[in-house]
């Protein structure tokens, strides 16, 4: 059992790692767009559990803002 709990808390460790550099590269990538969202971060919310599972929050931004990304899409 102590293994599989082990194997547990290295995977949520690299989860959270993932995201973070999920995080990191998307802003990297929007800044380069010339679009800034202040508020793109991992959600606290999804961390707050036994095995952390992390969502990434895009974030609150004005409707120009959210228009930018979807251009860019396009």
């Amino acid at each position: 059992m102590a293994d599989y709990e082990g194997r547990g808390v290295r995977h949520s460790a690299g989860c959270v790692e993932e995201a973070e550099e999920t995080v990191k590269e998307l802003r990297e990538a929007l800044v380069n767009a010339g679009i800034k969202v202040p508020t793109l971060r991992i959600d606290p919310a999804s961390l707050a559990r036994e095995t952390p599972c992390p969502l990434i929050e895009l974030g609150r931004c004005s409707v120009e803002t959210a228009a930018r990304p979807a251009a860019v899409i396009r």
